[in-house]
């Protein structure tokens, strides 16, 4: 197994979040290098792309969100090896990286009437086209995986991304969202929630939190 070092923010969240919560399922030891969000102005010159995540394999830096991610799938047996359920695979996931960067910007914006705004009108077009995109490649692709009948990176990416949405944790944006535009997607996320490996991994970081 090759020695991995992972880079990304200290948060549960993120772009990050889906390589390690795969890294926890398939067991596999890693590093996990969480960059406090004060530290990153000086450590961003430092990054190949200065974004992150970044990955060490072996001491070889790679980014790119997807492609680690895609990487971590095969170590861990959650990338298919079928041409075409690895296509549907990818589509999710790049579906979901897409909505995401129309969603980053707003993250950054200090006046609240701006961000209002800006989040009212994600909600008003780019978050329930792509929501109910998902919720027809879920439905067309039998209704309880995204890429053939098992789990693959691509149901840990968007679940995490729906994880976010339904905590209310996105201001302006509603909560039962996903429930209203995308049922199908709002009981993926539920079905995700109950995977013995990922209900006990948010159990650890709940208690490593409390101490």
């Amino acid at each position: 197994m090759p020695e991995l070092k992972l880079t990304y923010f200290d948060f549960d969240g993120g772009r990050g979040e889906p390589i390690r919560l795969a890294l926890a399922y398939g067991d596999i030891p890693f590093e996990d290098d969480r960059i406090p969000p004060a530290e990153w102005p000086a450590f961003r010159d430092k990054t190949p792309l200065h974004q992150l995540p970044v990955m060490e394999v072996d001491g070889e830096i790679v980014t790119q969100t997807n492609s680690l991610l895609r990487y971590v799938g095969k170590l861990v047996g959650l990338y298919p090896e079928d041409a075409l359920e690895a296509l549907h695979c990818d589509e999710a996931m790049a579906t979901q990286e897409d909505i995401l960067c129309k969603i980053v910007p707003t993250l950054f914006i200090q006046d609240e009437e701006e961000k209002r705004k800006a989040r009212e009108a994600l909600v008003a077009g780019p978050l329930p086209l792509f929501l109910s995109r998902l919720n027809t490649m879920l439905n067309e692709r039998g209704g309880r995986y995204f890429a053939g009948d098992r789990l693959s990176v691509a149901d840990l990416k968007v679940f995490l991304w729906v994880r976010h949405l339904v905590s209310g944790g996105l201001d302006h944006v509603p909560a039962d969202l996903v429930q209203q535009v995308a049922p199908s997607l709002a009981d993926h996320f539920k079905r995700i929630s109950t995977v013995p490996t990922v209900a006990a991994y948010y159990q650890k970081r709940a208690e490593a939190a409390a101490n």
